[in-house]
């Protein structure tokens, strides 16, 4: 394992999202060390970034400011969904119960070599294939 955490779309967005001061704080945190290698996301965690940022924050985020949000993002190491990365989720859903794209960051992390996955959406002390879930927001 590499040691480092793998983010969940819901800490990115936080970190850009102004609607909770306190939960920004900590995201923003988190994201600061990213550039050091201590963190992780996927390719999903960037869309689903912008699609929450353009679609569901009120209000939406301008285009041009998820492209800003997209390029500060492109310090952190990605993890690049491929034919056995899809297989994997699809493994996860089966031993877990997963909804298909929880079990694709399930296997991102898994893939990254990732201890933890930081999250406020998965049940924080569930692990996963070795990967345990935490919820850096408590």
């Amino acid at each position: 394992m590499s040691g480092a955490d793998f983010l969940d779309t819901n800490v990115v967005v936080y970190a850009y999202d102004d609607s909770s001061p306190q939960k920004q704080e900590v995201a923003r945190h988190l994201l600061k060390g990213g550039i050091g290698g201590k963190i992780v996301i996927s390719t999903q965690v960037l869309a689903e970034f912008a699609a929450t940022m353009l679609h569901k924050v009120s209000p939406p985020a301008t285009a041009d400011a998820v492209m800003r949000g997209l390029d500060a993002l492109t310090a952190i190491r990605l993890i690049v969904p491929d034919g056995e990365l899809v297989r994997r989720a699809v493994e996860a859903r089966a031993a877990y119960g997963l909804h298909f794209y929880d079990g694709m960051i399930v296997a991102a992390a898994e893939r990254a070599g990732c201890k933890r996955i930081l999250s406020e959406d998965f049940s924080a002390g569930q692990e996963y294939f070795g990967v345990t879930v935490s919820n850096p927001f408590r």
